[in-house]
């Protein structure tokens, strides 16, 4: 009997470590993919988190992240998402904006895929509708177009002088598209001239502002494009050698030395993205889950910016501000 029961005990203590790997295994991944790099991603990622820990997930305790970035390469997004997929994550989270969504997309139609985009995820193709996805795929509209022509008001109120506008996209993008239309519908009864830059890489941010010597506009407005926004220390200082007043769709820029950004909070919908992406781990169905309307903006300025540029802000804008930076 005791050698019996010792055998026993000897075969269950063999079996510990293939429990534990079990276990292990059984951790749920998230697959996170973005194009450009983690410089960005740190207060986003909070938010994401944030939203996790509301559905009882721990990144590290109880769910593991395996990230991906295409360091601003687009044309590596595909290969990215398919590497993804092939792995078997539970759940792909795809920044960035649609070129992410549309790689995940491509890559999967049984993994499910939460987005965060600006555009209107039924004209992209995503979902099937707002309310019902009825795919594999449901996620967050940041409303990048739609503030396009309010976004373009706070500039013309805090440069009230501006007869020239000069408009950054990044022709990569399918929401940069989106935003000229945008641009052109809120300034054509303005009399503004506007003259588009179009800029896919760094070196061509610096062609784009150094044709600024010669055409001289009054203002920038610089489209939301996670290029862009990866590039915000770039932006910040060609801004300031030419001395150009320049409005941004984050508020990461204008904290880091930007003048004035107007957009929908990232926090907020990053939070809501880890909110979505809890309720899936948990056994929800994306077609099920609405595409969620990103609910607050933010207005945030920066006066030291200002003065160095030689600007006074109203008072009014400054009224309507939701952080002022001194």
């Amino acid at each position: 009997m005791r050698r019996r029961a010792f055998i026993s005990l000897l075969g269950g203590a063999a079996a510990w470590p293939l429990t534990a790997r079990a276990q292990q295994r059984a951790m749920p991944i998230i697959g996170f993919l973005s194009p450009t790099s983690s410089e960005m991603f740190e207060i986003r990622l909070r938010g994401f988190r944030q939203g996790l820990k509301e559905n009882g997930y721990v990144e590290g305790e109880n769910v593991a992240i395996v990230y991906r970035w295409a360091g601003g390469h687009y044309d590596r997004l595909p290969e990215l998402a398919a590497e993804l997929a092939s792995q078997q994550v539970a759940v792909i989270i795809t920044a960035g904006g649609s070129p992410s969504a549309l790689a995940a997309k491509a890559a999967t139609t049984t993994i499910p895929i939460v987005f965060l985009v600006g555009e209107d995820a039924v004209r992209l193709g995503l979902v099937a509708s707002l309310a019902r996805p009825g795919g594999n795929l449901t996620g967050v509209n940041f409303f990048i177009t739609e503030l396009t022509a309010k976004r373009m008001e706070f500039l013309r109120e805090l440069v009230p002088r501006a007869a020239r506008v000069a408009v950054l996209v990044n022709p990569a993008t399918v929401e940069n598209f989106a935003t000229m239309r945008e641009v052109e519908a809120a300034t054509r009864d303005t009399g503004l001239q506007i003259r588009t830059l179009h800029a896919s890489t760094s070196r061509e941010i610096d062609t784009a502002f150094a044709s600024l010597v010669h055409e001289r506009p009054d203002a920038l407005f610089v489209a939301a494009d996670p290029l862009f926004n990866g590039r915000r220390t770039q932006l910040i200082l060609l801004a300031a050698r030419y001395a150009i007043p320049a409005t941004f769709a984050v508020r990461e820029i204008v904290e880091a030395g930007g003048l004035m950004s107007y957009g929908a909070s990232n926090t907020d919908a990053w939070r809501q993205m880890g909110v979505y992406t809890g309720r899936i781990l948990k056994g929800a169905k994306p077609a099920d889950l609405p595409v969620v309307q990103s609910a607050k903006f933010e207005l945030v300025i920066n006066l030291q910016t200002a003065r160095v540029l030689g600007l006074e802000v109203p008072s009014a804008l400054l009224a309507r501000a939701d952080e002022v930076f001194d």
